[in-house]
């Protein structure tokens, strides 16, 4: 059964999101909220607590994994940033959008994409987050709780503990969240190309 915590959406509890770091420095699966969803998170060189996200999501390899980063200064340790994309991220950050980038070696293989070599990254506009990513102290891998079947992101904390309460470590409730998905930017040699529209919105990119 997993643990609940009702934290606050705007002024997260301290001691709260102190115990939601221990849970996820145990190997622990949680269930966060971001601007544009929940999400399933954990560290990212856990490989049970990443299978089990796995199995939840029902994930194959093809699969672009997100990196959840506090900063560019993160973005910048797990992906091949170059001067256009800095700006571009930097200008769209925090908020709703996912980057897919090159990785580096600082991304464990089977987080990368297995043909490009990819990562997908992400800075959340949503302050539980911001505040887990700082006293975590490093980026989380992090998958948008959609569950399998559906086309729609989870967005009700009491639903997901009602479907979901024997796989997971910690619900962190933030209230109900205006859902919807990330917009996805993907970087190349030809530059930056939106290859999916969401919540994001990137003007200079249409």
């Amino acid at each position: 059964m997993a643990q609940f915590f009702e934290i606050h959406p705007e002024n997260p509890q301290l001691r709260l999101i102190h115990r939601a770091v221990e849970i996820i420095r145990k190997g622990g699966v949680i269930v966060y909220p971001t601007d544009s969803s929940y999400a399933l998170a954990c560290q990212l060189d856990d490989k049970q607590a990443l299978d089990r996200i796995r199995r939840i999501r029902q994930l194959d390899d093809k699969h672009n994994f997100t990196l959840v980063c506090k900063d560019l200064t993160q973005v910048s340790t797990f992906t091949k940033i170059g001067n256009d994309a800095y700006r571009l991220i930097k200008i769209l950050t925090p908020g709703p959008f996912t980057f897919i980038l090159d990785a580096t070696r600082e991304v464990p293989r089977r987080l990368q994409h297995p043909k490009k070599k990819t990562i997908g990254v992400r800075i959340p506009n949503h302050p539980v987050a911001q505040l887990l990513l700082q006293e975590l102290g490093e980026a989380l891998f992090s998958a948008t709780l959609i569950l399998p079947g559906e086309t729609e992101p989870m967005t009700d904390p009491y639903e997901i503990k009602n479907q979901l309460d024997n796989e997971l470590d910690l619900i962190i409730d933030a209230g109900i969240i205006d859902g919807g998905e990330t917009t996805m930017i993907e970087f190349s040699n030809d530059g930056a190309e939106i290859i999916r529209q969401g919540k994001g919105l990137a003007p200079m990119l249409d």
